[in-house]
Parts: C-alpha cells; structure tokens; sequence
C-alpha cells in the first residue's frame, strides 16, 4: 500500500483542536514553578478516548512537590498481528516555560494558526511526536490496516528536566518495556527527515555556588567579590574545549560542548559587591570520554579560583547522565523507519548522533533497540515555536506506513 503525506490533509482541522487542546494547558515542572502534567494529562486522555481509546493505563510517579503528589505518565496499547512484542511510540507531556515573553509575537499559551505552520509552546516539542501517534494510527484504522506487531502509546511526564518522574521511573517501576520490543521517540528530529538519531552524548549539568563576602561597591577591600570570581571561574572553564577537543562525525555536532547558561540573581542594587554567585553549566560530552575525567578538570579550574580569591565553591550536578552504547545501525527499528522514510520523502536515510540526550537513553540501558525521529524545524524551546502542517502530515505518513509493513 502506498501511503502518502497528503493522504493526511484532510485530518488539518482535527489536528488544529488537539493542538490548540494540549498548548491551552501549560504541563510545566517544579524544577520550572509549575504543577506538574496532571491537567494536562487529563486532557490528553479525554484526547484519547475521542480516538477511541477507552483503555488508557496512569501510572502516576510519586513527588511530593506538585498538588497531586504524583506525576501522571498515560499508556494504551493496541492489538497488532503479533502480540508477542510490542513497538513503543514514547511522547512527553511536559514542555519548558515561554521564556521572554517579549520575544513572542503571540499568545504563547494560545495556538495560533498561520498559513502553513500552527504556533504556540509545545507544538513542536513534543506536540507533533502526539499528533503523529494520533493520526498515524487513525488512517491505520480507518483504512483497516492491522499494525505488524502490538503498538504502545506512551506519553510520559517530566522530560524537559531529566525523566526523574518519567520515563526512567516507568522503566525501573513497570514491567511494560520486554527485550523484543522496538521502541520509536518522535522528539528530536531534523527539517530534512533523513536524519535517524541512534546515539546521543553524555549529559552533565552543573550548578556552581559561590560564597565570599558582601559589602560596600565603593569599599571593594572589605569584602570578596563571588561574581568576579565567578566570572574569572566561567572563563577559565573554556579550556574545556582544548582539553576534551576529539571529534566524532556521527554526532552533531562533532564535539563535545561546555558551556554556562543559567545566571541566578545576586544582589538587587549597583552599589553593593555581591558575597554570592550562582550559575550553572550545560555540557555534553562524547560518549568516549569518561565523565569523571571531566569533572577532575573542573575541580582543579575551581582549586585555582578558591586560592586566588578566597572564595568557598559548592559543586552540585542537577543532571549527570552517562551515554548508553549506540543502538545498532542494522537493528529492526532503524531498518523499517529507514525504509518508510524512503518511500514517503523519497530520500535516503542517514543514522546520527546528536549533541544533547534523550529519553531514548533510558532505553538503551536495558538494551531496547530505539530509533529518535520526526520531521521539524528543530525550533524546540525557542520564541514563536511552532510546527509546519506538512511535517506533520510527513511525520503520520511515515509512522502508519511504517506499522503497515
């Protein structure tokens, strides 16, 4: 059967509704002030039983810091052929906060619908990995075509900051995920649609915390300046790069990156010295580097700091996730996506590695054999995020033919 993206056309308003649905509900950690996914999760499953899926599954991942005290992650399987193993499509429910308001040109928690794309915060990420789940399934249906093997639907919590109460609580706390099960991650992706993600690097997030002594703007002497020795400290650390410098062409990109992003307030006026500071780190580390080495480096640059300015340097790591081996290029997986995505785009495939982590790695750790996939503009977590119709009827296309075969 051939199966064609603009088959997928006439689901646009449908897919409008689901978006505009889910953007309404921002699903946002306490890591990031929010309540978690817990109505968003409600919505999804009212989505859910819309579409005919009346067995949803809720296993809910104890924290105590939301209302609820539990983080929702949703689960329905579908009767294929071969109900001896089953091909998990994983989506989040999270998303990360709209960031500087300013920079968006609408509503970011109303959809916006543009000529060819839909606009809003989690449109892209993860939204299409949902509609593509959704609509690739419906034309199955509709065209009463019979998936190859069981199908799993599952939409987890807590992505955006480290799968805590996601999916790496599922895998240690359910019995879902068997050894001949496939597993397909619609997140990250690339515009072409060629690019199948196999291999991801190491992650380690750092928060650095460091404490002298306020006083005076204009009595400099009388105290310890933590920002500057913070700022010396963020400079000193881009040596990172000469001192982890090889490169791997499966990844993108080919190196691994050190760099500092997140800056927390210190003192609220001009004319005091701040007697704190406190930043964080977002590296991402080659899989062939061992992570220790990196944080042995790190000490050292931070012993340098501590002696010349005085300054006392507490280290914590919010994220330290080492890479999992590669899933194999020749694994059943990669295989049929890269035959589906050949037959619907008409190109070839390419297998990769990518710069930042997924939730594929809690995967691969039991040794599941996992694809990361779909068709976007990689406008994940920016202003104005959005995703284009055409991938999106892409993305379904490729899904539905893909369980066709």
């Amino acid at each position: 059967m051939n199966i064609t993206s603009s088959a997928f056309e006439k689901y646009r308003d449908e897919i409008i509704d689901v978006q505009k649905r889910l953007v309404a509900i921002p699903a946002l950690s306490p890591d990031n002030d929010g309540d978690g996914e817990y109505e968003k999760s409600l919505e999804m499953t009212r989505i859910l039983n819309e579409y005919g899926y009346d067995n949803v599954e809720v296993f809910n991942a104890p924290d105590e810091r939301v209302s609820t005290k539990g983080r929702p992650n949703l689960v329905v399987r579908i009767k294929g052929k071969d109900s001896s193993r089953c091909l998990w499509i994983l989506s989040h429910l999270d998303i990360v906060p709209a960031g500087e308001m300013k920079l968006w040109d609408s509503d970011p928690f109303e959809l916006k619908v543009e000529q060819d794309r839909l606009i809003g915060r989690g449109t892209e990420d993860n939204h299409a990995g949902i509609i593509m789940s959704l609509f690739g399934l419906k034309y199955l249906k509709e065209n009463n075509i019979t998936p190859f093997c069981d199908v799993g639907l599952v939409f987890v919590a807590d992505e955006e900051c480290g799968s805590k109460y996601g999916l790496a609580w599922m895998v240690e706390n359910t019995d879902l995920f068997k050894p001949d099960d496939l597993v397909l991650v619609p997140d990250s992706g690339t515009p072409s649609g060629a690019d199948i993600q196999i291999a991801e690097k190491s992650i380690l997030w750092i928060k650095f915390v460091l404490k002298g002594k306020q006083c005076h703007g204009s009595r400099p002497s009388l105290g310890i300046n933590a920002m500057k020795a913070g700022a010396e400290l963020i400079t000193n650390l881009n040596s990172l790069y000469d001192k982890f410098s090889k490169s791997d062409d499966l990844y993108i990109p080919p190196t691994s990156t050190f760099e500092p992003t997140k800056k927390e307030n210190n003192v609220p006026n001009v004319n005091t010295i701040p007697g704190e500071d406190v930043f964080y780190f977002d590296c991402r580390i080659l899989p062939e580097y061992n992570v220790d080495d990196v944080t042995g480096y790190i000490q050292e640059n931070v012993d340098k700091v501590v002696e010349k300015y005085g300054v006392s340097v507490d280290i914590s790591y919010p994220q330290k996730v080492v890479a999992p081996a590669p899933t194999s290029r020749d694994s059943e997986i990669v295989d049929r996506l890269g035959k589906s995505i050949n037959k619907v785009l008409k190109i070839e495939p390419n297998v990769i590695g990518i710069g930042g982590g997924t939730v594929a790695s809690f995967f691969r750790r039991k040794g599941l054999p996992v694809a990361v996939w779909s068709k976007i503009d990689e406008v994940a977590h920016s202003p104005n995020e959005y995703v284009k119709f055409e991938d999106l009827y892409a993305n379904s296309a490729i899904l539905a033919d893909l369980l066709a075969e």
